[in-house]
């Protein structure tokens, strides 16, 4: 699958929340890189608490993709995001790459400023939490 194939997926995804079609695009080994972990986040289960946390987190209702820019020969996206959380304005930017099968392989979030990166790592933290729990 081409990357804007991949990316409607994606969005697809991002529209609907659902936990069994995120969990249909993730490659077995895929890897997450948090914009507060030091350390890349690998294999499927642990995207998946990631990426089902941030779902929760920053998926509110002010939450939109305002650029993407797409390599169909990379297999690979980057997808410009903004949205408010408690009031704090969140720009971020998700940088996906997919594998031969059209899976996530790799995921990669950068956050600014200053204070939304300690609002969404406050947040973050909590939602896993409660995951573990």
């Amino acid at each position: 699958m081409s990357a804007r194939a991949n990316l409607k997926v994606w969005h697809d995804h991002m529209e609907k929340k659902s936990q069994s079609g995120l969990s249909d695009q993730l490659a077995e080994d895929a890897v997450f890189h948090s914009p507060v972990v030091h350390t890349p986040q690998a294999g499927k289960p642990i995207v998946m608490a990631y990426l089902s946390a941030a779902d929760v987190v920053l998926g509110n209702e002010s939450f939109r993709y305002v650029r993407e820019i797409v390599d169909d020969e990379a297999n690979m996206a980057m997808l410009e995001f903004e949205l408010e959380l408690d009031g704090i304005q969140v720009n971020g930017v998700d940088i996906i790459s997919w594998n031969d099968e059209g899976k996530i392989q790799d995921f990669k979030v950068m956050v600014r400023p200053l204070k939304a990166i300690n609002k969404v790592w406050e947040e973050m933290g909590k939602m896993l939490e409660k995951m573990k729990g």
